[in-house]
């Protein structure tokens, strides 16, 4: 991020469209049920408001913030738009049907929460995205799910929880990546840095799924299983070659292949696997990719699970995010992320407060950014002097705002992170918890990441001077 394309506000001109954005959402979404898009808007022309009539800046000026934005969140737009269409391509092809039809003779609904949450995590840590095992994986889950009795949204929490533990700890992680790039760590001294916090708080999360799982399937209608296996084999070939787009997508990812490049190689598999498997003609496998599935099982259940938008049904997800991209990157263009971030040092007064401090600014730039990215580089770039200020390592800042900034993306409906998880599992415009989206009760990890974070901080576990393996002091940071 190039600090001098910033304007410099004071907090009191920071604080309008910051305290605007938090009113708009809170009364349009959490009072008054609205989507988010039209107090995202609302929140974007304050911003302006602010920005060309308090701070003087040029109609450019402000409209270059807005693309700065969108251009910054490209690449999750795409996969956006790639993630819809390879689900109705793999449901087409019946790889999702076939990953439900064994998943509900394997798991049974006791078991079922924290194998969810460890199998992601595992897939993850493989492949070094939460968004594509959620995209993938997780489609399938919810179907397993519900064919056990479990809610969907318990299981996009458990989902979610592994998604987000396994991704943090994958050296093929972007925004692992990106943590230790901006913090001028060695890539390697930052997972590990992680590496405990993530740990507790991950196997705390898997307890949790499992006391969860003890009471939340109650009694299974005799047959519902039967039932339900019976429709997806009875509509779908269902055999060893339904989930060659699944191995296709995940050796390329695992080979280092960037996500959208395995994702549309997914797409690709899973229009060949429908017409080779399914035998649907070509023109009609395509059709698929850009309208969605609407499949004929003759279970209702199964029907609703195995309906899907395609490419055209992710209007909704995509304008929420390009309204979300454009906000954020108004206020960064404004400098207001970068002010509320460096407010935060008035109130430092040790090792233990700036740690606290950092994972608090990480949140707040992630919910008025609506993007992870930002929430890594922002506060990484800004309070970074500080950390060596205090004696502390790198791998201490860049611990504190991906233990904060990644995995709390996804509780928020206007971020991208909230909007696509939000998509994937079909609970759009769905909030709980005031405005939270409807998964954030289960969504465990979320909340005891940053909880873990401050406990250990408190008490003074992590807070190394010196790199966490202890390695030769002249090395070059990554």
């Amino acid at each position: 991020m190039d600090s001098s394309s910033q304007a410099d506000p004071t907090l009191e001109q920071a604080l309008v469209p910051t305290l605007g954005v938090v009113a708009f959402l809170a009364i349009g979404s959490g009072v008054l049920g609205m989507s988010p898009h039209a107090p995202l808007l609302w929140s974007v022309v304050l911003a302006g408001l602010v920005g060309r009539f308090w701070m003087g800046l040029d109609y450019s000026e402000i409209s270059g913030g807005v693309e700065h934005g969108v251009k910054m969140g490209l690449q999750a737009i795409l996969i956006l738009f790639t993630i819809y269409a390879l689900i109705s391509t793999w449901i087409s092809a019946g790889t999702i049907p076939g990953l439900m039809y064994y998943g509900l003779g394997i798991l049974s609904p006791k078991t079922f929460l924290p194998a969810t949450a460890l199998l992601a995590a595992v897939v993850a840590f493989s492949i070094g995205s939460s968004w594509t095992t959620a995209g993938t994986l997780g489609v399938a889950f919810a179907g397993i799910g519900s064919g056990l009795g479990i809610p969907v949204p318990m299981t996009a929490g458990a989902v979610l929880s592994g998604a987000y533990a396994g991704d943090k700890q994958s050296p093929l992680s972007d925004t692992t990546n990106l943590a230790a790039a901006v913090t001028e760590t060695d890539l390697y001294d930052h997972i590990l840095s992680m590496r405990l916090g993530t740990a507790i708080a991950f196997g705390l999360s898997v307890v949790l799924y499992a006391v969860l799982g003890l009471g939340a399937a109650g009694a299974i209608p005799v047959g519902r299983v039967a039932e339900i296996r019976g429709a997806l084999a009875g509509t779908y070939e269902l055999g060893p070659l339904v989930f060659v787009p699944l191995l296709v997508t995940f050796v390329l990812a695992i080979r280092g292949i960037p996500a959208l490049a395995s994702l549309v190689a997914g797409v690709f598999a899973g229009v060949g696997t429908t017409v080779l498997v399914q035998g649907r003609p070509f023109s009609d496998s395509w059709a698929v990719f850009l309208n969605g599935t609407a499949p004929e099982t003759g279970v209702t259940l199964v029907t609703d699970l195995l309906a899907s938008g395609g490419l055209a049904g992710s209007a909704w997800t995509i304008s929420v995010v390009v309204l979300a991209l454009s906000l954020g990157g108004l206020l960064d263009r404004l400098g207001v992320l970068s002010t509320l971030a460096s407010s935060l040092t008035g109130a430092i007064t040790g090792q233990r407060s700036l740690v606290v401090g950092t994972g608090i600014s990480a949140f707040f730039v992630n919910a008025f950014s609506a993007q992870q990215y930002m929430s890594i580089v922002v506060p990484g770039m800004t309070l970074r002097e500080l950390f060596d200020e205090h004696d502390l390592d790198s791998s201490v800042l860049s611990r504190s705002i991906e233990a904060v900034g990644t995995p709390t993306g996804a509780l928020l409906p206007w971020h991208a992170g909230g909007v696509f998880m939000a998509g994937v599992f079909g609970l759009q415009g769905q909030t709980s918890l005031f405005i939270l989206t409807e998964y954030a009760q289960y969504y465990f990890f979320a909340f005891l990441s940053p909880a873990v974070l401050v406990v250990l901080t408190l008490a003074g576990i992590g807070l190394n001077s010196e790199p966490p393996r202890g390695g030769d002091e002249n090395a070059t940071a990554n």
